[in-house]
């Protein structure tokens, strides 16, 4: 909130402040609006605080290092306090969370269940951000191959509900035809048992779990995309991994003949008919 950087007077209970999980982080304006404002807190911004004393000028390397300290200080607060994207007043996005060059956000699910949705939360922005251009991307290099796909499960519920993926799930699922495999050189080198990792730093390999594909946003960030082979038998499209999701389930071939395009994460993708 503009309005509360540099001087400001904020009158509160003792009570109230120290009540608060961060009372006396630092810079002190944004760390107490963040945490009232998640309260619910009703603050009014004096029309004239109290004057500041006059200071002497600082000199260039003295502006350099308390911008620089500045600027640490807020970092440290937007990570103490978990904010992942803060949107700033010129309409752009600060980032905050895990990049290619990190971990994602959450560690190992348990039960179906990350870590953020047992702590009251949904998907981290900076996670539903890497997912999204994971799937853009892997879509992208699947038509490139002619490699027929489509939404499946939790996503393709996520793109007729929001045209999105749901605010709270952590990967992205798509199914192919198990006889197309072949037709893209980063699924044929997972396939036959080599990871890899293609020009644009996305990581794919054959799952551990069973007999399909994952796409990694890198191999320090494991969010990703699975791909799942399906083949007809008769005229029922089946696959030979089944995890035990209810919405994991055979289906006839006729609801692909043909696919249709679909908004999803922004882009355009395949689903079933």
């Amino acid at each position: 909130c503009g309005a509360l950087d540099g001087p400001a007077v904020l009158v509160l209970r003792t009570r109230d402040l120290f009540s608060l999980p961060f009372p006396l982080a630092q810079p002190a304006p944004a760390a107490l609006y963040i945490q009232a404002a998640l309260r619910q807190w009703r603050l009014r911004v004096l029309a004239a605080p109290f004057p500041v004393a006059p200071r002497l000028p600082l000199s260039p390397h003295a502006q350099w290092k308390a911008v620089d300290a500045a600027q640490k200080r807020h970092r440290r607060l937007m990570e103490a306090l978990g904010v992942k994207r803060e949107a700033l007043a010129d309409g752009a996005d600060r980032w905050y969370g895990c990049t290619k060059a990190t971990p994602r956000c959450f560690g190992t699910i348990h039960a179906r269940t990350p870590q953020y949705l047992l702590a009251g939360r949904w998907t981290p922005p900076c996670c539903l951000r890497a997912l999204r251009e994971t799937a853009r991307h892997v879509v992208a290099a699947l038509e490139r191959a002619g490699v027929r796909y489509w939404l499946e499960g939790g996503t393709l519920l996520g793109a007729v509900r929001l045209g999105d993926i749901i605010p709270w799930d952590y990967d992205v699922d798509l199914g192919i035809y198990r006889q197309d495999v072949g037709k893209c050189r980063w699924l044929a080198a997972a396939a036959a048992g080599t990871p890899v990792e293609d020009a644009e730093g996305f990581y794919w390999e054959k799952a551990a779990e069973g007999e399909f594909y994952r796409v990694h946003f890198s191999r320090a960030n494991r969010l990703h995309v699975d791909l799942w082979p399906f083949y007809a038998r008769g005229d029922t499209m089946t696959k030979d991994t089944w995890l035990g999701h209810p919405q994991d389930v055979e289906f006839p071939e006729r609801f692909l003949r043909p696919r249709r395009p679909v908004p999803f994460a922004g882009f355009t993708a395949m689903a079933p008919n």
